[in-house]
């Protein structure tokens, strides 16, 4: 199977749980930031932008947990920032497995591989490496010589100790895709359990000319995913038909609702208006009719995974080919 079967189990009683209870807007994922400090200043970063004047706070263990158990999603991605130099993160990471909890660790992968021997053993922890092409584009974009290699030693040896590990990538206006294919291929051959990839949000206070309109992603992700060529996506394939232009579908920004030294971030994981103290006011403040293509114009280009795929699994249990789809994908 592409993911484990407890992950799969429990997003399907979970999404079946608040069918019954008739909610329609609830979260998924949760995307945890326990801090917004980074060993790097990646090119297309936003974070480091929206976030300078307050980079040295921190959640503590506490609050992290405590905004695990208010939100209630079945998955928590520990993002950031560069979570592994959060003082806290090992006791997170156990904690959040002790909870049932299913977890993405993201990380630049600078830190990975002295951290290894501190994570949790578990199949509900997944390793997310960011990659963003071969060495010379992944160093460029995140400005230091030498991580891209870095990033793949670290990822072997996660694997020969057993670690389930997936890689995130991001596709900008620069990005050749022909180098991306052959990124997945290598990845492949070294044993990488998924591929995850987007197209990048254009943050506020990053260089505009790096990013991709509509037009443009349908055109480079039709490339890389509508040519034959089977590399093991973790990003759904109804995602990836998205992202192709062959399908539509309304964003869903309170599906992978963010946590962060500052509080519930709104609306969404990519566009920031404000900060709320709790995750119901988050949910029941934010005018969530004012978003969305056609509404607000910071949402025009975006096709952003966060937003959308979380669009794909709601609308997905109303069709039932679409949901025969998605099993087929997931046993293969």
């Amino acid at each position: 199977m592409r993911f484990p079967l407890s992950l799969s189990a429990d997003l399907a009683r979970y999404l079946l749980k608040k069918r019954l209870q008739g909610e329609e807007k609830f979260p998924m994922v949760l995307m945890l930031e326990p801090t917004h400090q980074c060993n790097l200043a990646c090119e297309g970063c936003g974070r480091i932008q929206e976030y300078r004047d307050t980079l040295g706070l921190s959640l503590s263990l506490e609050e992290c947990l405590d905004s695990v158990s208010e939100c209630g999603a079945p998955v928590v991605t520990v993002t950031g920032g560069e979570p592994l130099i959060y003082p806290s993160v090992f006791e997170l990471l156990q904690e959040l497995v002790h909870r049932k909890k299913h977890i993405y660790l993201c990380t630049n992968a600078v830190l990975l591989e002295k951290s290894l021997p501190r994570l949790p053993r578990s199949n509900r922890i997944t390793i997310s490496v960011h990659l963003d092409g071969l060495a010379p584009m992944h160093d460029r974009i995140l400005g230091r010589k030498g991580l891209y290699d870095t990033a793949i030693k670290a990822i072997k040896e996660a694997k020969a100790q057993g670690f389930r590990v997936c890689t995130n990538t991001t596709i900008y206006k620069e990005t050749d895709i022909r180098e991306i294919e052959s990124l997945f291929t290598y990845l492949g051959q070294i044993g990488i359990d998924g591929l995850l990839v987007s197209p990048a949000y254009s943050f506020e206070g990053v260089k505009p000319e790096m990013f991709l309109s509509r037009e443009e992603i349908r055109e480079k992700f039709t490339r890389l995913t509508g040519n034959g060529k089977k590399f093991r996506f973790f990003s759904t394939p109804l995602y990836l038909s998205f992202l192709r232009g062959e399908r539509q579908y309304e964003c869903s920004p309170w599906a992978n609702p963010t946590r962060n030294p500052l509080g519930w971030r709104a609306p969404c994981y990519q566009i920031l208006d404000t900060h709320y103290p709790t995750f119901r006011e988050m949910m029941e403040r934010t005018p969530w009719e004012k978003y969305g293509v056609g509404r607000d114009p910071r949402c025009a280009q975006c096709m952003m995974h966060s937003g959308f795929e979380p669009s794909v699994v709601r609308q997905a249990g109303q069709h039932a080919k679409d949901m025969w789809k998605l099993l087929r994908w997931n046993l293969t």
